[in-house]
């Protein structure tokens, strides 16, 4: 079997609190707005999505079992250093990303006017071209949590294949 695929989904509740702060992180890129989100890391759902994603198509389990929320060291950690950890174990398992999928299921923040810039912060991470990276964001219509803007829920696909050399067993 030369291709694999493999699919995330993260969630991550806002604060009921302001933040001084005033920005959420996506895909490494600050997005304005007063509510953080809650995480044991610096709360990027949509990397914790793509790490699942790219872990699942390989059937290595999930980031909790990776970097679990119990361990100090991860407290507050930038996503995308678990990004490209996670990134190194698939290249050491000898498969590479073909391309990746998410989709962005928030009432607020809006998106769209950072969507470009956040592919490019996934493709980058990822040694990809931008056009193999893709982000799309959709509302709720008001419906679920996150059109009661509690949180943000992050859907992502992905398609690895062999390295070069590599068997197929």
């Amino acid at each position: 079997m030369s291709f694999r695929i493999g699919s995330g989904y993260d969630v991550h509740r806002f604060s009921d609190v302001e933040s001084s702060n005033g920005s959420i992180r996506l895909a490494g890129i600050d997005i304005p707005y007063p509510f953080p989100l809650l995480a044991h890391s610096d709360g990027d759902v949509l990397i914790h999505a793509l790490c699942d994603a790219l872990l699942g198509s390989l059937a290595l389990g999930d980031i909790g079992k990776h970097f679990p929320d119990t361990d100090a060291r991860y407290r507050n950690i930038s996503s995308m250093f678990l990004l490209q950890e996670v990134y190194a174990l698939v290249g050491k398992a000898g498969w590479r990303l073909v391309n990746a999928d998410m989709t962005v299921v928030a009432q607020m923040p809006r998106l769209a006017p950072y969507i470009d810039a956040m592919r490019r912060s996934l493709a980058g991470a990822l040694t990809l071209a931008p056009e193999l990276v893709s982000i799309k964001a959709t509302t709720t219509e008001g419906l679920g949590f996150a059109g009661r803007k509690e949180g943000i829920a992050v859907y992502a696909t992905v398609l690895v294949t062999r390295l070069a050399g590599q068997d197929d067993s």
